[in-house]
């Protein structure tokens, strides 16, 4: 097997409790017994980073199992949860001291709980989040994906995890078959950018250096939601990929079909990364106008074009050190030119991914699909859960 190590993103299920506004992965979840086995995970290739992510991970009772396999072949994992299974969440922290926790939180408490559709979800998530920080867990952070509902929320949940000492990521709507969705869209541009600019500030008038950097990937969210080119190359498929619940191996989980590389149950990992079909979809992946920047890709990238977020850095945080506002959103011409109006915002919309009359492609397995006809999927998750529960 190949040394060089790559970046995965395991999706463990496609089971989930929450019933949020963007996605409609809840109303199409995989089957248990389809579900990645651990003979598959230890197939997996040796990686700098992995995070596993669903659905809701904690659904699967085997987690750990999961985590322990893992950890034999990456030097880091991040768990992405929606916080709602709080006592698994302390018990896997509790046997695995360096895992990172992300728990998903659209905004304060009532515009959460509107966007997720869980009840009491943002006290829920809130408290899991302060038990590990009380556990003095060193990886905790909350993430948010901005839209028009929840913009005015952003610097108010940044500030709140500054004061809980913890990391905050960022997001912004996208469409795809992950998601089970093609009408996700930004309406109010300008003032959905003016909150990613405060929290831009906010950032660059922090001393970390780690705060500047994701500066530069939130500058990056506003060139995104104005429908412009990705500020760095996309390497999806290169060096990071993604499998899902199904052995599936992908490139990443932003295209709008699902994109197969190869089937890591029915293949060794050499096989499938080297194979004719993996490079079909790398061709793929160099001619994606997509333009997605989430962290799963921009990530990657910012580490290795790191002279490009550098000098922006630079610029950002030294050359402007006395003004306290160091970023503006209209040095992106395209904001000036939408606020001049030289470009409309119909001419934005055909920029982003959402498609008003596309069908849906939900990347499940025939027998995924065939549960679907007798239950809805919120129906098989609720039975699945309180099965569980009474164990």
């Amino acid at each position: 097997m190949s040394e060089k190590k790559l970046n995965g993103t395991v999706i463990v299920t496609y089971r989930c409790n929450a019933r949020c506004t963007m996605c409609n992965r809840y109303k199409c979840p995989s089957k248990p017994e389809e579900e990645l086995t651990l003979e598959t995970i230890k197939k997996l290739p040796k990686m700098y980073f992995t995070n596993i992510t669903g659905g809701e991970p904690f659904i699967r009772e085997d987690l750990p199992d999961i985590v322990r396999e893992l950890y034999k072949k990456s030097d880091r994992i991040v768990i992405s949860t929606n916080g709602y299974f709080q006592d698994r969440i302390i018990k896997l922290c509790e046997e695995f001291p360096k895992v990172g926790i992300r728990i998903s939180i659209e905004g304060l408490e009532e515009t959460n709980n509107k966007i997720r559709g869980l009840d009491d979800g943002f006290n829920k998530g809130y408290s899991t989040l302060k038990k590990l920080v009380e556990m003095k867990h060193p990886d905790v952070g909350f993430g948010m994906t901005v839209q028009d509902t929840n913009a005015k929320d952003l610097v108010a949940l940044y500030k709140l995890s500054e004061e809980l000492n913890m990391e905050f990521a960022t997001a912004s709507l996208h469409n795809s078959f992950y998601f089970v969705e093609a009408k996700n869209i930004i309406h109010d541009r300008m003032m959905v950018g003016k909150e990613f600019e405060k929290l831009i500030n906010e950032l660059l008038n922090s001393n970390s250096p780690k705060k500047w950097f994701r500066a530069y990937f939130n500058h990056g969210l506003i060139n995104y939601i104005f429908g412009q080119k990705r500020l760095l190359p996309c390497d999806m498929a290169f060096d990071t990929f993604f499998i899902d619940p199904y052995g599936d191996v992908m490139p990443c989980n932003g295209t709008k079909e699902k994109e197969v590389m190869g089937n890591l149950n029915e293949q060794s990992w050499d096989e499938l990364w080297n194979s004719e079909q993996a490079d079909k979809v790398r061709q793929k992946v160099r001619h994606c106008t997509r333009n997605c920047w989430m962290i799963g890709s921009a990530s990657p990238a910012m580490h290795k074009y790191i002279w490009t977020p550098t000098l922006w850095v630079l610029k950002h945080k030294f050359l402007r050190f006395f003004k306290k506002q160091k970023y503006s959103m209209f040095e992106n011409q395209i904001v000036k030119d939408f606020k001049e109006g030289k470009v409309s915002k119909e001419e934005l919309d055909k920029c982003s991914t959402c498609d008003m009359n596309c069908k849906i492609n939900d990347g499940l397995s025939e027998k995924s699909k065939e549960a679907l006809k007798n239950k809805t999927g919120e129906e098989i998750v609720d039975e699945d859960i309180r099965n569980q529960m009474e164990k």
